[in-house]
């Protein structure tokens, strides 16, 4: 839908200079793309719970189909260089199928785990304790924001559904979406990472597709990513909502002009 200030905007609004790269202090998108979501078990809302779960109640060998996730695993590596902590935040986005539960983001000692288990080798870079608390924040900033874009979609469908909520998600990082690869073919550079994320919206399952487009430095607000939201091309109802709000963007930008 509409542009989100700073570094999330959505749909169409992606506006990066063809190749251009802006380095940051630390290369912090190679972290964060490294999974694609948090290893997430439901929690209760903070009001009702002083602090989130430090696990799944799945078998250690399942993968939790929500996320396409092992479960969560708060154990040290094997010559990790300094403890990192454990603690996990909540998000703000519903879990469907569930009553009055979040999902709650890894902690900096999880999403270590997971970096390497994607084959990450902590040795070939300079990370300290600081830099795991800014990717923490950094992905969850870029979650959080994703979830705001997917929220304006929503509002489209309000008269049928007042509470969507976010039923599963995966990674498709080198999985480049039509949309990616035809940006790049005019010259932009593809996206650091892409997630499908699957909406529950009251009964009826809906796909969401999100490219993360690296915009340059880290800025105060933990943001760096440009975000392009929108509804998978899979149902005629995704397409329709598409075109009204292609038409909208286009009646809106000539009636500024005007």
């Amino acid at each position: 839908m509409g542009n989100a200030e700073s570094s999330s905007k959505s749909s169409s609004s992606v506006q990066t200079e063809p190749h251009e790269t802006n380095e940051a202090k630390k290369d912090y998108n190679k972290y964060v793309s490294k999974i694609s979501q948090p290893d997430a078990c439901p929690a209760r809302k903070p009001s009702e719970t002083k602090s989130p779960p430090s696990g799944c109640p799945i078998a250690h060998d399942e993968i939790d189909p929500t996320n396409m996730m092992p479960p969560p695993n708060q154990r040290p590596a094997p010559d990790q260089p300094f403890p990192l902590s454990t603690e996990r935040e909540f998000s703000t986005i519903p879990k469907a199928g569930t009553s009055g539960e979040v999902w709650v983001y890894p902690s900096p000692q999880m999403f270590w785990n997971a970096m390497l288990r994607k084959g990450w080798h902590w040795k070939e870079d300079d990370l300290n304790p600081q830099d795991m608390d800014n990717i923490i924040k950094i992905h969850n900033t870029n979650n959080e924001d994703a979830w705001k874009e997917i929220l304006k979609w929503e509002a489209l469908h309000a008269g049928e559904c007042m509470n969507p909520q976010l039923k599963s998600f995966r990674g498709r990082a080198q999985d480049y979406s039509p949309r990616a690869r035809i940006r790049n073919w005019m010259g932009y550079e593809l996206p650091f990472d892409r997630h499908d994320w699957v909406v529950d919206r009251c009964g009826k399952d809906v796909r969401y597709v999100i490219d993360y487009y690296s915009r340059g430095p880290v800025d105060e607000n933990y943001r760096f990513t440009i975000i392009d939201v929108r509804p998978a091309v899979d149902s005629v109802e995704n397409i329709w909502d598409r075109m009204k709000v292609a038409y909208m963007r286009w009646k809106y930008e000539r009636e500024a002009t005007q």
